[in-house]
């Protein structure tokens, strides 16, 4: 139970400290961008950490449960990629298809963040979590 709770705990904080920056820096600006005035003024706080804690648990279910059980960050950061770029790859050409404003380029650039923070996310994760375990046992 401690390596799940912590693994989540992790997972969580990992994905919002990695998000965040790069909403901050590049994501942000790159879809005010290409966007505009399709973005709402504010965005839904309910909505947004809604999201994150799900998300988390998505990260924990697919790349952490199966990285535990063979004993590998590395099975942890593969399946974290892979389902990062799934799951962003959907949103990303779900909105391609149906978004006038929508870019390729913001598409593309979407889908490899997705990969990227998804798969540090369950990375960083099984390492805390490795260590509550190794730790406090």
């Amino acid at each position: 139970m401690l390596r799940l709770g912590t693994a989540y705990a992790a997972t969580l904080v990992a994905m919002l400290v990695l998000d965040f920056a790069w909403l901050g820096t590049v994501g942000g600006p790159l879809f005010k961008r290409s966007l505009g005035d399709s973005l709402a003024p504010n965005f839904s706080l309910g909505a947004a950490g809604l999201f994150y804690l799900l998300y988390a648990a998505g990260i924990v279910y697919f790349a952490l449960l199966p990285a535990f059980d063979a004993g590998s960050w590395s099975t942890a950061l593969t399946r974290g990629l892979l389902l990062g770029f799934f799951a962003y790859m959907t949103y990303d050409l779900t909105n391609l298809a149906t978004l006038r404003n929508y870019t390729v380029a913001l598409a593309i650039t979407d889908m490899i963040w997705g990969a990227i923070v998804t798969g540090a996310s369950a990375a960083i994760a099984f390492w805390v979590a490795d260590m509550a375990v190794k730790r406090f046992g």
